[in-house]
């Protein structure tokens, strides 16, 4: 099979392909905060209320930026200026010329590796349905990736 994930650049991706790219880890759709001054960005453990947190999938992802303004949508032109996306996202990594690692679902051809090797959120969340925003401090996380 193929390795095309890490032999194409973002650009040369089919639609198919860049949305197989997704991990499934669900990072993206944490809460985070940036301190002002420093441009640091800090993980919540506060998820997007239109995440399924058992799948780590958007349970409306055509109309995703409809029902949440500020969702910020990845594509060609804007993933090598997101900084505050993981370092394991694999968009990230392919932006930087990076290599997929083992636990990647294209690599392993195992769906469920994200969650295997806890990189993904699921069972670490809480819906943001149930933390007011001037809370988002509170729930600050560090996960290792």
């Amino acid at each position: 099979m193929s390795d095309w994930w890490n032999t194409k650049t973002l650009a040369q991706l089919s639609p198919q392909e860049w949305e197989a790219l997704c991990d499934g880890c669900a990072k993206c759709c944490l809460h985070k905060l940036e301190d002002e001054d420093s441009g640091e960005v800090f993980y919540t453990k506060v998820r997007c209320r239109y995440l399924d947190e058992e799948a780590c999938r958007c349970t409306d992802y055509a109309h995703r930026s409809v029902l949440v303004p500020n969702c910020i949508a990845l594509d060609r032109d804007n993933v090598e200026g997101l900084d505050w996306l993981p370092s394991s996202c694999a968009y990230r990594l392919r932006a930087n010329n990076q290599p997929l690692p083992q636990w990647h679902p294209l690599v392993s051809g195992n769906k469920s590796s994200v969650h295997d090797a806890c990189i993904s959120i699921r069972g670490r969340s809480i819906s943001d349905e149930y933390v007011h925003p001037d809370g988002y401090d509170e729930h600050i996380v560090t996960w290792v990736e």
